[in-house]
């Protein structure tokens, strides 16, 4: 079997869903508490490289296949750029152009929220295609 140990396949598959599911709260949340865009999709993209290192590449891209995943990189990033598009409605680049909730409240920061979004699915999928890459070059240091 491909993978890891027991040990560790267990643990992974134990994890996984809870490291998913933080890294989607930070995303939606990270307006309101300390995270955002950037730190979620870090955890989404972690969560999928940890499949990856414990069961095989064949686990993660049962999940999110390379083709899907470089189309979710690209709409995350057309998404953030029609976000900042939407504030020119408003007179400017990025203006944010919704109305404000209220305070704490998970729609109470405009586009920011959406941004936020935005960035989380750029981020995961970008950076899980960047080590799906760097795991088929099998780049090492030769020194």
């Amino acid at each position: 079997m491909k993978g890891m140990s027991l040990i560790v396949r267990t643990i992974t598959r134990l994890l996984v869903g809870f490291i998913l599911v933080y890294g989607a709260h930070i995303v939606l949340y990270g307006h309101l508490t300390p995270g955002g865009g950037f730190a979620g999709g870090v955890m989404l993209a972690c969560a999928l490289i940890l499949l990856v290192l414990a069961f095989g590449k064949e686990a993660a891209l049962d999940i999110v296949s390379e083709n899907a995943a470089s189309a979710w990189d690209c709409i995350g990033a057309l998404l953030f750029l029609l976000i900042a598009l939407l504030g020119l409605t408003g007179g400017y680049f990025f203006r944010n152009v919704l109305d404000k909730g209220k305070p704490f409240d998970l729609l109470s920061a405009g586009t920011l929220m959406w941004s936020n979004i935005a960035i989380g699915i750029k981020v995961g999928a970008c950076l899980f295609l960047v080590f799906l890459v760097l795991a088929a070059f099998r780049i090492r240091d030769e020194g």
